[in-house]
């Protein structure tokens, strides 16, 4: 706020003024007799002289009794001056420095684009600006829009000199590009030599370059030969196996034949042969649904079956094992066969011999794997609203639940549960759950299996303690657990 100033006499200075203006208003007003007019104008004269006399030595003698502050005096005149020279500049129009991508020092009046980055140098006291990096590319759009344009005398080109410049300049292209071609191919050329020459180089060495087409040739024909030894023979299929895991080469086995040869082996009377040629079979058959169909053509799944079923070594029946697991998966067709034939007696015989703990283990996730695929298909088939899908109908002649509890697999699969192993128990545990719709009943009337469960889930209750103790969220007892308990609950 500015502050107002009023001026203040001392009071004896007012007395002696009020004294004389008193003095002079009584002579005026009462005149002295006989005073000549004259006269009286010069005393009006002499009275207001004196009173701007006053005045002006009031005002400078101090500045305190000052009728005006000279201090809101000069606020108000400087404040005159900036609005003047706003004024001003608003009236000019300002200069427009262009800024580069270098610091330059600004000079007063000179207006700075948007965009751009200013300092103040402290060394120099100076204003400095530059363009920003990032406005580089729009820089030069706005400069190219700005720049003046091409003066071109379209009298000067002919449409046909153009056209002929233009030739000029692609035959010059295509000859870099031809040089570049030839540069590129000499380098390769020196880098790399043709296979021709290759293969006589290795020829010299007793080297032979062979396609995986080739190597498997020669392998049947080295197993199915009649003067290869036993260890030659193994040692064919077995680098057979490495190659018939891709599922090209498989394919490649059916063109020559070598997947019958495969299948032949079966019938050896060698265990080892047996072996390793159900181990062929099993990785040629994974997920390879041609190879599956000319395997049960062939008679694989009869072969497969009759080793299962009769005396053999453990090591054989693993590999069979495995390689009929391999044939029934995402085969409904393997599926009904293999019912047809018997296997689901089979592989009851098979579990139910001692020793045997790891076959009936696989036998149980074999079982577990069929179930669920046939489950899964049909929910499948209902969320697509497909009723009548050609694999669908497979399926749904796969009667594999039914025979299951036939075959007295209910009782099998939950005396299965005692086994020492947790991940064994785990599978059985799997298995029992997918058969609880079809087994319920047997599962009730089986006092061994309520004895075995809650043995169980004294002891699963104990680990999943000591593993909420050691900080784990999600604990492999806790699953087993809450299996057991969902089968505890189901069983009631």
């Amino acid at each position: 706020m500015k502050r107002k100033m009023r001026a203040v006499l001392p009071v004896s200075s007012l007395c002696f003024f009020s004294f004389i203006f008193a003095q002079i208003r009584r002579s005026l007003t009462m005149p002295p007799r006989g005073l000549p007019p004259c006269r009286m104008a010069l005393l009006g004269m002499l009275l207001g002289l004196l009173a701007s006399c006053f005045t002006f030595c009031l005002s400078h003698q101090n500045p305190q009794f000052a009728l005006t502050s000279p201090e809101k005096s000069g606020i108000k005149e400087a404040e005159r001056k900036e609005t003047t020279a706003e004024e001003e500049l608003d009236s000019e129009v300002l200069e427009v420095f262009h800024p580069t991508h270098e610091w330059q020092a600004l000079q007063p009046g000179q207006a700075v684009p948007v965009g751009s980055h200013v300092r103040l140098n402290l060394q120099t006291g100076a204003r400095e600006v530059k363009l920003q990096e990032e406005d580089k590319s729009r820089s030069n759009l706005k400069a190219l829009k700005k720049g003046k344009r091409l003066d071109i005398n379209t009298n000067t080109y002919t449409s046909q000199d153009l056209k002929s410049a233009l030739a000029k300049f692609k035959e010059g292209a295509e000859v870099e590009s031809s040089k570049e071609d030839k540069a590129r191919q000499a380098k390769v050329k020196r880098l790399f030599r043709p296979i021709e020459e290759l293969k006589k180089d290795f020829e010299e060495l007793n080297v032979v370059i062979e396609t995986d087409m080739q190597i498997m040739v020669r392998l049947i024909n080295k197993f199915n030969s009649s003067s290869s030894s036993l260890e030659e023979k193994i040692a064919a299929l077995f680098d057979l196996e490495y190659y018939v895991h891709q599922m090209d080469n498989a394919q490649d086995l059916l063109s020559f034949g070598g997947l019958q040869v495969v299948i032949n082996g079966l019938n050896s009377t060698e265990p080892l042969v047996k072996e390793y040629a159900a181990f062929v079979l099993g990785a040629a058959f994974s997920s390879n649904p041609k190879v599956q169909v000319e395997a049960i053509e062939g008679g694989a799944l009869q072969k497969l079956l009759v080793i299962l079923a009769t005396d053999q070594p453990l090591p054989a029946k693993k590999k069979v094992l495995f390689a009929l697991c391999s044939l029934l998966r995402h085969f409904p067709y393997a599926q009904q066969q293999f019912l047809k034939l018997g296997g689901l007696q089979v592989l009851r015989s098979l579990v139910q011999v001692k020793g045997t703990e790891v076959l009936a283990v696989r036998v149980v996730t074999l079982l577990y794997d069929l179930v669920t695929e046939k489950m899964f298909a049909e929910e499948e088939a209902e969320l697509t609203q497909e009723t009548s899908p050609e694999k669908l109908q497979q399926y749904r002649q796969v009667h594999l639940l039914p025979g299951l509890r036939e075959q007295g697999w209910c009782e099998i699969t939950a005396h299965l549960l005692a086994l020492p192993e947790h991940d064994s128990r785990e599978k059985v545990l799997q298995t029992l759950n997918a058969l609880l719709a079809t087994c319920r009943d047997r599962y009730r009337q089986d006092p061994q299996l309520s004895s075995t469960l809650a043995n169980l889930q004294a002891e699963y209750q104990a680990l999943a303690t000591l593993e909420l103790q050691d900080g784990e969220d999600e604990g492999y007892f806790r699953e087993l657990l809450g299996s057991i308990n969902s089968l505890l609950k189901e069983l009631r």
